[in-house]
C-alpha cells in the first residue's frame, strides 16, 4: 500500500515537472482596420478552457474610479474573483451592473477613499460596469474559467506567460469588435499569434 502511494507521489511530481518543463508563452497583436485602431487597446486575450482547479487571486484586483473615469476600461479575472471599487474623486460614484450574470448589482454610491466590492462567479460573464451618477462612465469585467489571459496595451500588444504545455482554444473579447478563435498548440517554445478583428 505504501509502495503505490509512494508510486503515484512521484508519477505526480514526474508530470508537474513535464509540465512545467515545456510550459510556454503566447504573444502577438491585435490588428484593425485603420480607422478603428482605437480598439487595439483593451482587448482580453484568453485560453478558454484550461484543465485544472484554479483559486482566485489572495489579493482582490482594484478598479478605480477617477477623473470621472473607470481605471481599468476593461477588467478580465479568473472566476470567483472579487474586484475591489475605489472611488478617487472628490464627488460621490456609484457602481452597479444591469447584467444578469453579474447578479445585477448595485453597490451604492460613496465618497472619495472608499471601497467596495463585488464577487464575480459567473464564467463567461462579460458585465458592463456603470455609475449612475455619471452615465458618461463605463467599464466591463470579463470573467474566465483559468488563469491564461492577458489584456492589450494601447498598441494591440498581449502576452500570456507559464501556459501549460496542450492544446487550446484562444480566443479574444472586445467590447466593439470579433475575431475569430484560433487553435493554438504550446510546447515550450513561444507561440505567435495575430487576431484580426472588424466589426
Amino acid at each position: 500500500m505504501k509502495n503505490r502511494i509512494l508510486n503515484k507521489i512521484i508519477l505526480l511530481l514526474f508530470l508537474s515537472a513535464y509540465i512545467n518543463m515545456y510550459a510556454g508563452e503566447i504573444k502577438g497583436h491585435i490588428e484593425t482596420d485603420a480607422n478603428k485602431t482605437k480598439y487595439k487597446a483593451y482587448c482580453v486575450v484568453y485560453i478558454e478552457k484550461a484543465d485544472g482547479n484554479f483559486k482566485p487571486p489572495a489579493k482582490n484586483p482594484e478598479m478605480n474610479q477617477k477623473s470621472l473615469v473607470f481605471t481599468p476600461r476593461v477588467m478580465p479575472v479568473l472566476v470567483g474573483t472579487t474586484v475591489n471599487f475605489l472611488n478617487n474623486d472628490d464627488v460621490l460614484h456609484n457602481v452597479f451592473s444591469p447584467d444578469a450574470c453579474a447578479d445585477k448589482f448595485n453597490l451604492g454610491s460613496w465618497k472619495k477613499g472608499e471601497i467596495r466590492s463585488h464577487k464575480f462567479s459567473q464564467t463567461g460573464c462579460r458585465s458592463v460596469i456603470l455609475c449612475n451618477v455619471h452615465p458618461e462612465m463605463e467599464a466591463y469585467v470579463v470573467v474566465l474559467q483559468n488563469p491564461y489571459f492577458s489584456s492589450t496595451d494601447k498598441d494591440g500588444n498581449f502576452s500570456i506567460k507559464n501556459v501549460p504545455a496542450g492544446k487550446y482554444t484562444l480566443k479574444v473579447w472586445n467590447e466593439k469588435l470579433k475575431g475569430p478563435a484560433q487553435e493554438i498548440t504550446v510546447s515550450g517554445a513561444k507561440v505567435d499569434v495575430v487576431f484580426k478583428l472588424a466589426k
